[in-house]
């Protein structure tokens, strides 16, 4: 007696598959894998070979727009460098026309020196206040002076009106400053004039 919940073999939903027909009903594909279709130069890109996929640029983005950002990053790189050059050759230009200026009021520099060696400076003096005034608008002018005695003499920062043989140093050093020096930024406007004291037997 053939039991009613057999099916025989073959049969749909037996589990065997006839005909190439599985199991859920769903027919299988034979014959080769199905591959997505490229173009030969496409493929070819993908495998590291050939050119660029025509309208491709480089990076992978469009050609127009990758010509487009190499364009916009050469003019701001043009951009930065007039920028600063800009800016160099108008610091320049500040710092030569301050020079100007302050070289006419060297001298005056000069003999408020001169008056504070000489005493004529002292605390509460009728000139203290002008020196104190006329030296804070040189500072901030960005006028420095330099010169102390007791600094290595550099032939590039002073000049050596008079030199003198000392047992007491080892090297050229100023013992003395006639006139400090000036500059601005890194332009010298004026060396200092100073006495040099030079090791005996040089």
């Amino acid at each position: 007696m053939t039991d009613e919940n057999e099916k025989p073999e073959g049969a749909p939903g037996s589990g065997a598959p006839e005909g190439g027909e599985a199991a859920d009903g769903f027919v299988e594909a034979e014959g080769p894998d199905v591959e997505t279709s490229l173009s030969d130069a496409d493929q070819a890109f993908l495998n590291g070979e050939g050119e660029l996929p025509e309208g491709m640029g480089p990076d992978g983005t469009p050609r127009a727009e990758s010509e487009h950002l190499a364009d916009l990053k050469r003019v701001t790189a043009e951009y930065a460098n007039y920028r600063r050059r800009t800016e160099r050759e108008r610091e320049t230009i500040k710092e030569r026309a301050t020079g100007d200026a302050a070289r006419a009021i060297l001298p005056v520099l000069d003999d408020l020196d001169r008056a504070e060696a000489h005493g004529d400076l002292a605390e509460g003096g009728p000139l203290t206040a002008i020196a104190q005034k006329l030296r804070g608008a040189v500072g901030r002018l960005g006028i420095t002076a330099y010169g102390e005695k007791g600094e290595l003499f550099d032939p590039h920062q002073h000049d050596a009106i008079f030199q003198r043989e000392s047992p007491d140093v080892q090297q050229p050093t100023v013992s003395d400053v006639v006139e400090r020096g000036y500059r601005i930024g890194d332009t010298t406007l004026r060396v200092a004039k100073v006495v040099v004291d030079t090791p005996s037997g040089s």
